[in-house]
């Protein structure tokens, strides 16, 4: 018979007596699931002839490999255990699987939800979901209430969940131009996203700085702006992260940034980018006449017949590689300097011509050709919220369209859906994760400040976990359909000072907190806000992380986790600060 020593739980009971203890839930899932229910507080042991019945699919089946060998080998062991009551006289020996609707795609709006159940006194759990996506959802869950060390493993058993998340758009972008990432690395990020039940990589995959995608029409934008010939993804390259990440239930969904942030493809074709190599902040000149918002310039240009020809080449390659039904086509920080360095472009302005009329030309050149390759088109802000480069709603089909907010927080949020348009939240307040790692110019005296620290990023502080967990996508919006248009969210990791050697600790568990945020919600029943009783959660989840590969930062000393309630705020002590 197996010791009641030999298992043990994360298990954080509900204090009625103190408020400086965790509210967590009994067993650590991140993120938190919608409604769990576990009233006995009983174990089972799993048999070793432990297997998992599920119907066959291209991409599932792969999945539920991987988390068979992940059950029999994770070996967790928690960092703070309580004994339960181990049910003997049976073993669980499956877990049955039941999707509804097998041909379900991976597409924005999929039904994720799933739910799961030990039933007391039976040899198999149950894990129904609609689609495979919310099937895979489920063994994340499942594989996170096993602990103990093989072959002696068990878990909760008399435990129902229902869960599904409150947001369909839930996702990580990572730049790969300003430095670049290997494909392990990437891959290994999706493999973590997958863990968070996020679903959405974003690839920014090209910008001035290189262009490291290699395609068959256009060749040489990659030999010519790529870094070098070994920092590159070639279609092969990105076949594997798609599949990759189809059978981690995670979107790959391509950005081509245009027609700003494109200096890297004036190697290859210099008369289609204006300004390209040209010094981004001109000696003697106001910030209104920046060539750039940072070093790297290049724009394209609107009135050149040749940049229809390749970006319609570009599009129509990175279609085809990338099966994602949404494509990202920037549109970001179009500065006014850098069009008005060419002489036609200055001609056309001096004849009465204006400058959103060459980003209307653009959108107008462009647009059309996306949608008719059966995509959806998502555009930055700056499209439609430009105080000086924008387009006409017109131009803008709100059908085709999404728009990807980033400043202001919600305050551009609520004049994207106002506006009729569906939203995706990466407001650089909360969610950019590169800021606050200090700025990456070089010269800058704002760093030489004597008595006291100076510098930072642009949109510095550092966003903290609590930052990132505690806002509100859709704050003040009291308009139901309005609320509908809100699509989801992206940390963003943009990467001047960010590569494969940081990447993990930049990312988690920051991340998570997304995660749990759009997944279930930052708030309790009571409709208060719980990052108070999540810190404990999110701290064991970043040890299991770790475990599992992901070079997750640390949020709390381990000291915090042995005494509970020990490193919580006073908030009557703060406030008087």
């Amino acid at each position: 018979m197996l010791s009641l020593s030999k298992f043990h739980m994360i298990l954080f009971f509900m204090s009625l007596v103190s408020p400086n203890l965790s509210n967590a839930i009994p067993i650590n899932i991140w993120p938190k699931p919608r409604l769990l229910s576990w009233p006995q507080h009983k174990a089972i042991a799993l048999s070793p002839y432990f297997t998992i019945l599920s119907p066959q699919h291209q991409y599932f089946s792969a999945s539920v490999s991987r988390y068979h060998n992940l059950i029999r080998s994770e070996n967790h062991s928690p960092l703070i255990t309580h004994p339960v009551k181990l049910t003997k006289g049976y073993t669980l020996s499956s877990l049955v699987i039941n999707v509804t609707d097998l041909s379900l795609p991976l597409h924005h709006g999929v039904n994720e939800s799933y739910t799961l159940s030990i039933p007391i006194g039976s040899i198999s759990a149950h894990l129904s979901a609609h689609s495979v996506w919310g099937a895979m959802r489920g063994l994340e869950t499942f594989s996170q209430m096993v602990w103990g060390r093989s072959p002696h493993l068990c878990l909760p058993v008399g435990i129902h969940i229902q869960d599904s998340p409150l947001f369909g758009h839930r996702g990580v972008l990572l730049d790969t131009s300003r430095n670049y990432y290997g494909v392990d690395d990437i891959m290994r990020t999706i493999k973590a996203m997958s863990a968070n039940k996020l679903n959405v990589f974003h690839w920014h995959i090209t910008d001035s700085h290189s262009f490291p995608l290699v395609l068959p029409s256009e060749p040489s934008l990659a030999a010519k702006g790529a870094y070098g010939p070994d920092m590159v993804y070639t279609p092969e390259d990105v076949s594997k992260i798609v599949q990759f990440g189809f059978e981690h239930g995670v979107r790959v969904l391509p950005e081509i940034d245009t027609p700003g942030h494109t200096g890297s493809w004036g190697e290859a074709y210099p008369d289609i980018v204006t300004c390209g190599n040209m010094f981004w902040l001109p000696a003697g000149k106001s910030w209104s006449e920046r060539l750039a918002s940072e070093p790297g310039t290049g724009q394209l240009n609107p009135l050149t017949p040749k940049t229809y020809e390749v970006v319609r080449n570009v599009i129509r390659d990175v279609v085809k590689q990338f099966p994602e039904p949404f494509f990202h086509g920037g549109a970001d920080e179009v500065v006014p300097g850098c069009w008005k360095t060419d002489p036609a472009i200055s001609s056309f302005l001096s004849s009465g011509g204006t400058l959103s009329q060459l980003l209307e030309k653009y959108i107008n050149s462009t647009l059309p050709y996306i949608v008719s390759q059966n995509r959806t088109v998502v555009y930055w802000e700056d499209v439609l919220l430009d105080a000086q480069i924008k387009a006409d709603p017109s131009v803008l089909p709100k059908e085709h369209t999404i728009l990807q907010t980033w400043n202001n927080g919600p305050e551009n949020t609520k004049r994207i859906v106002a506006a009729g348009y569906r939203v995706i939240v990466s407001s650089s307040e909360f969610y950019y994760l590169d800021c606050g790692h200090g700025g990456f110019l070089g010269n800058d005296s704002q760093y030489d400040q004597q008595g006291r620290g100076g510098g930072g990023s642009w949109c510095a502080p550092f966003k903290t976990w609590q930052s990132i967990y505690n806002y509100d996508i859709t704050d003040g919006l009291v308009d139901e359909e309005e609320r509908k248009l809100v699509l989801g969210g992206e940390v963003a990791l943009w990467s001047e000072q960010a590569d494969s050697t940081v990447l993990d600790s930049r990312l988690w568990p920051r991340a998570s907190a997304l995660a749990e945020s759009l997944w279930s919600g930052n708030r309790d029943e009571r409709g208060v806000k719980r990052y108070g009783e999540a810190v404990d959660r999110l701290n064991l989840w970043r040890y299991r992380m770790v475990k599992r590969g992901i070079g997750a930062e640390p949020i709390q000393p381990l000291w915090c986790l042995r005494n509970p309630g020990m490193c919580n705020a006073a908030q009557d002590a703060l406030e008087d600060q």
